[in-house]
């Protein structure tokens, strides 16, 4: 070690003291970056569940990185009898030439305290939606939902957001809080059906696909109104009624998990379909046309002598002002 700080001395002509410091920087980096893989091992030897790997990665990252710069510090600046100088310096550089890093820095540090959202979650910021898979400290990643997919489900791709988009933008967390959402399915029947059976039929079904989660709502609604003033009176589903220019629309409301919510839906319809199916009196209704032609005396019948008609749409038959 004497013969190569020696060398060092000769060949780069650099006073002791800096020679040391460069020592002591390379001992620490070598130190560091060999003690976080066999931790890593030590891990990998004791479990095999994915997000505990992943967790130990990300803090064996953040402590390394933590410990460095503190080492580093105290071997180059508290060394030096111009700290005010560095730090000066540092910062006039940060302020100007490093705004964006910076303030992504300190996203990423909101982030890993107040914890708006965590790996796992599944959240929309900046007209974007997806899970969150990775938090960096410059950036986060999302794998995308939504989109050109008809449905919450991901479009394959990953999406890069910096962090300092949390201090600028709206952040709509589907699992933090009361972990659950409400979602609707309406279902329009024509004006002829039987509403009010269809009602009970959509009632009973809604109810039997949701059994269970209303008490496990509850349950989340009260530890969650320990942080948030959340307030709901009815967590069981319903079933509201309303008319469209087609016909009845029933519309289903119940609680479902964010992620499985088109599972929901398409179970839901197969039932409701499969129902439908055995009651006459109750029709599903959609969009319609319908001819009429007038006779002499109010019969309708076909001819060639035919008079101004009416094309009707949505299901409904609407007569023309003249009969």
């Amino acid at each position: 070690m004497q013969a190569f700080v020696e060398w060092l001395s000769e060949s780069l002509s650099l006073e002791s003291a800096f020679q040391a410091r460069m020592l002591a920087s390379i001992l620490v980096a070598l130190v560091l970056l060999l003690v976080r893989p066999l931790l890593m091992a030590i891990v990998r030897r004791r479990t095999s569940d994915v997000g505990a790997l992943y967790r130990w990665r990300k803090v064996s990252e953040y402590t390394v990185l933590i410990l460095g710069l503190i080492a580093l510090s105290q071997i180059w600046l508290f060394s030096s009898g111009s700290i005010a100088t560095y730090l000066g310096l540092l910062s006039a550089g940060l302020a100007i030439a490093l705004k964006d890093p910076v303030s992504n820095i300190f996203g990423w540090f909101f982030i890993v305290t107040r914890r708006p959202f965590e790996v796992g979650d599944r959240i929309e910021i900046d007209d974007v939606a997806g899970d969150v898979i990775d938090i960096r400290y410059f950036q986060f990643s999302l794998m995308e939902i939504g989109n050109w997919v008809d449905a919450d489900q991901s479009t394959g791709r990953v999406l890069h957001v910096p962090n300092q988009k949390v201090f600028s933008e709206p952040v709509a967390n589907f699992n933090k809080g009361f972990s659950y959402i409400w979602n609707e399915i309406a279902v329009t029947i024509t004006f002829e059906s039987d509403w009010r059976y269809a009602r009970e039929i959509l009632t009973e079904i809604v109810t039997e696909h949701t059994i269970g989660l209303s008490e496990s709502a509850q349950e989340r609604l009260r530890d969650a109104a320990r942080r948030y003033l959340i307030s709901y009176e009815k967590l069981t589903p319903i079933v509201y009624t309303r008319v469209a220019d087609s016909g009845v629309v029933l519309t289903m409301r119940y609680l479902c998990d964010p992620h499985k919510r088109r599972g929901s839906e398409m179970a839901i319809w197969e039932a409701v379909l499969d129902a439908f199916a055995h009651e006459p009196d109750i029709a599903l209704a959609y969009p319609t046309q319908r001819i009429y032609f007038q006779g002499e005396k109010g019969t309708h019948r076909q001819s060639s002598d035919r008079r101004p008609f009416d094309v009707t749409s949505e299901g409904v038959d609407m007569p023309t002002d003249d009969g």
